[in-house]
């Protein structure tokens, strides 16, 4: 974190000005009108243009310096204004930020082994990874809970802080039951059937289903049994007692009935899902117990079920993406609501390439505009880039520039359109002695942000801009911090911003010192930016330090 103004300086506090900008909201982040970006901003380089003026005509000094007073010192009655606007450009490049964006499957720790070629220390040099910025993937039910009131996180645990390690969270799925490892006829049920046997020992019940479009038979659990409920929510408190609230965790999806968890049992036949009452009821308890990470309904809930999960806050996510028409439209309604979209293509990208595109009785072609048009049809935040187990290695090969662009679309994405710093230094009165002491100064700092994504940030940012010195090294916080609540800075829109800072007389001032620039930095908590941490946030600007910080650096 930057020091305060008043131990670099060594003298007297600095006297900080509130935020200045115009209110849209109880907390104090505000929207520009939306006719303020300049195409000029665009179109020109990073460097700055600085203008300058003084009330007795004299001419501007250097880049970055207010204007001098060649009159008398003792009895100048007049100020100094000088302006230094900043120019900037896009990012070049795919750009990857937290709680948003792509992921692939990521089904252990191992997958940051060098040994598995499709990961990103793999030897395929996997570039896809660029892109992710969460990791995602199933754990089963019945290797989480072995026993009745015993639950096992270590394998778990060890994926998490793998992720963690660099710098990407998880997207949980505990599946009871998949149908893709029934290879013969009764097969040993817990190759597919996740349900912790104790569930059954208990006394649930289960019947036997046919495996559609074989001749295969096996068992499926009974959905509404009373018994198989309770030890599913016995489960789900288990699962938020550890897990509710934890940074690692991206989202859980409330995966207790159905193929895959995905509620519906399309490919075992003689399976039947609960009645509505029964889902909403589960519904409920996740709700109830899960108070602080995002929930997310599966993707074959529908109907009241799908408005009840949105009255309680439970997002919607969609696995038919591509293969089936019509699918991105499902999602507007969680979008409408104010929560994260989530979707997964109908199959992996090679697969759907092979399509023949018959509808009904088939599937559609993965194609470039369709994949675009799901991502913005839906206002998707998050998207599987890939689900097989290539981990998105053959999609990003063929796709590479594609992707990096949209990258920059799905969710939000923030760009500094327009940036200029003003400078007021003003006289003060005259001393009893008939000196004076010197100019006071006011800096304000005036932004534009675009969100040029196409959804929200569905989490609280906390804008800061700081005074840094030649090596990008924070000096002072410029004016406060802002914060900017979730789901608040809508896709398409502007936002304008000021920071102020009053610089008493006697004191230099830093926004004129040689070498001085300003550094913009998201945060996503204040506590991250006062610890002193690099934010976690990137703005799509040129200009971005390792840090993460986006230097605004003038001629």
């Amino acid at each position: 974190m930057a020091k305060p103004f008043s131990k670099y300086l060594g003298k007297i506090a600095l006297m900080t000005a509130a935020a200045l900008f115009a209110a849209c909201g109880d907390d104090g982040s505000c929207s520009g009108p939306e006719n303020t970006e300049s195409s000029a901003v665009e179109e020109s380089s990073s460097s700055a243009e600085v203008s300058s003026s003084s009330g007795n005509g004299d001419s501007g000094t250097e880049a970055g310096m207010t204007s001098s007073n060649s009159g008398d010192s003792g009895s100048a009655t007049f100020s100094d204004t000088s302006k230094i606007t900043y120019a900037l450009r896009p990012f070049d490049g795919p750009l990857s930020n937290p709680h948003k964006g792509f992921t692939v499957p990521t089904g252990g720790a191992w997958t940051f082994v060098p040994e598995f070629e499709y990961g990103p220390y793999g030897s395929l040099n996997n570039r896809a990874w660029d892109l992710v910025s969460y990791g995602s993937g199933y754990q089963q039910w019945n290797k989480l809970n072995p026993a009745k009131g015993v639950y096992d996180w270590t394998e778990l645990e060890k994926l998490l802080n793998a992720l963690a390690e660099h710098n990407m969270t998880y997207a949980l799925r505990v599946l009871p039951y998949t149908p893709s490892f029934i290879k013969s006829d009764f097969p040993p049920q817990e190759d597919y059937d996740w349900t912790p046997p104790f569930v059954y020992e208990m006394g649930a019940k289960k019947i036997q289903i046919d495996l559609r479009g074989t001749e295969y038979h096996a068992y499926a659990p009974v959905w509404d049994d009373s018994i198989y409920i309770w030890a599913a929510k016995e489960f789900a408190k288990a699962l938020a007692e550890k897990y509710d609230g934890d940074p690692r965790i991206e989202y859980i999806d409330v995966r207790t009935f159905g193929e895959w968890g995905e509620w519906h049992t399309s490919h075992i036949l003689g399976s039947v899902m609960p009645a509505d009452s029964v889902l909403k009821d589960m519904l409920d308890y996740y709700a109830s117990v899960f108070k602080k990470t995002q929930l997310v309904l599966p993707s074959n809930g529908f109907g009241d079920v799908y408005t009840h999960a949105l009255d309680l806050g439970i997002t919607k996510r969609d696995d038919g993406f591509i293969g089936i028409p019509g699918r991105p439209d499902t999602l507007l309604r969680a979008y409408n609501a104010n929560l994260p979209t989530i979707a997964e293509n109908i199959a992996g990208y090679r697969t759907m390439l092979t399509y023949d595109d018959l509808i009904p009785g088939g599937s559609q072609k993965w194609t470039a505009e369709r994949w675009v048009d799901a991502i913005t049809t839906a206002h998707l935040t998050y998207y599987v880039l890939d689900q097989d187990n290539d981990c998105g290695y053959y999609f990003y090969k063929d796709n590479k520039a594609l992707a990096d662009s949209m990258s920059k679309v799905i969710g939000y994405n923030f760009t500094v359109t327009q940036a200029e710093l003003l400078t007021f230094a003003t006289p003060t009165a005259e001393n009893s002695a008939g000196s004076t002491a010197g100019k006071a100064a006011t800096n304000t700092l005036n932004i534009t942000i675009k969100n040029t994504g196409v959804a929200p940030s569905f989490f609280d940012v906390y804008l800061v801009a700081e005074f840094v010195d030649s090596t990008g090294a924070a000096i002072a916080q410029l004016g406060k911090t802002i914060r900017i609540p979730k789901g608040t800075f809508k896709d398409g829109a502007l936002q304008q911003f000021s920071f102020g800072d009053a610089v008493p007389a006697g004191e230099p001032n830093l926004a004129t010192q040689p070498g001085v620039s300003v550094a913009l930095s998201l945060y996503e908590s204040e506590d991250a930016y006062k610890s002193g941490k690099n934010p976690t946030v990137r703005f799509d600007n040129d200009g971005l330090q390792g840090n993460n910080k986006l230097l605004l650096k003038s001629r």
